[in-house]
């Protein structure tokens, strides 16, 4: 299967994955960050066995927004970023922040130089990574007992009406819908849920132990604008025609104004966690 965005554990598109380099700063302003209490969660997780100031790994850093909430607990952070555009924005974050350390890359190929660290983590691009080498990179990077931390946000419309009218507008627009969507229906299994194929994978591997999996719920609200930057930022779109896209967006833009120019959505985090064997 083709890796699609925030989707499922196939292998993963490179030319898909550097669409987001294209629009760093939008990409930067778009994207929500994650809650408070899962960042506390995870450094309690990998304090087990942990002397001193944790020492993470970071996965897929973006422009940082995992790698600030972390840096301002304390966490000392080397942040790996494939795209060089993505990672000059968070360059430029952390400018004023101790502790980060940015290193343009692959994680499959980056050389830790025999370092070894307290914490692995990766928000919202593990799918990303190669599964052939994935968890035994993870392995190998992370100190006997260290803590392996995942998670991704989830996005969901609350207006009923609304949605349908979305969705419809994609559907005159697009041959397919987005998948694994804001336009996606409540409830619906999460291809994070509890039983999706981070666990499955983590259970095949027996040099992973104290699997986790926890679900953060939060509310925002965006605006018409907002809700386009928010979409752009999303690979899925990114990679439609430019004038598919601008024509979808001047669409979808007009049905939230009618909606009274504001998106109210939930954001579901899950968080799986994982330990190497002591």
């Amino acid at each position: 299967m083709t890796h699609r965005d925030e989707d499922g554990p196939g292998r993963p598109d490179r030319a898909r994955r550097a669409v987001f380099g294209e629009a760093a700063e939008e990409y930067d302003a778009a994207r929500p960050g994650y809650p408070a209490q899962l960042f506390a969660d995870i450094l309690e997780f990998a304090r087990h066995g942990a002397e001193g100031r944790v020492e993470a790994l970071e996965v897929g850093a973006g422009t940082g927004k995992a790698t600030l909430a972390f840096a301002a607990l304390g966490v000392s952070v080397t942040a790996i970023e494939p795209d060089p555009r993505m990672a000059a924005v968070l360059a430029r974050h952390r400018a004023d922040r101790p502790g980060i350390t940015v290193r343009p890359g692959e994680f499959e190929t980056w050389d830790p130089a025999g370092r070894r660290f307290d914490l692995l983590f990766s928000a919202q691009a593990w799918h990303w990574t190669d599964p052939e080498v994935r968890w035994s990179r993870a392995r190998s990077v992370l100190r006997p007992g260290g803590a392996l931390a995942l998670f991704w946000n989830d996005w969901y419309i609350t207006d009923e009406p609304l949605r349908r009218e979305l969705a419809a507008v994609h559907d005159r627009f697009l041959p397919e819908r987005p998948p694994h969507s804001i336009l996606d229906e409540r409830p619906r299994e999460s291809v994070r849920g509890e039983h999706a194929w981070v666990t499955a994978e983590l259970r095949a591997d027996p040099a992973f132990t104290d699997l986790g999996h926890r679900v953060y719920s939060t509310t925002h609200e965006r605006s018409t604008t907002g809700i386009a930057a928010l979409l752009t930022s999303l690979s899925f779109y990114r990679a439609q025609p430019e004038d598919t896209r601008r024509r979808l967006l001047a669409e979808v833009a007009r049905t939230v104004d009618a909606h009274g120019g504001r998106v109210d959505l939930m954001t579901t985090t899950a968080l799986f966690l994982a330990r190497t064997w002591n």
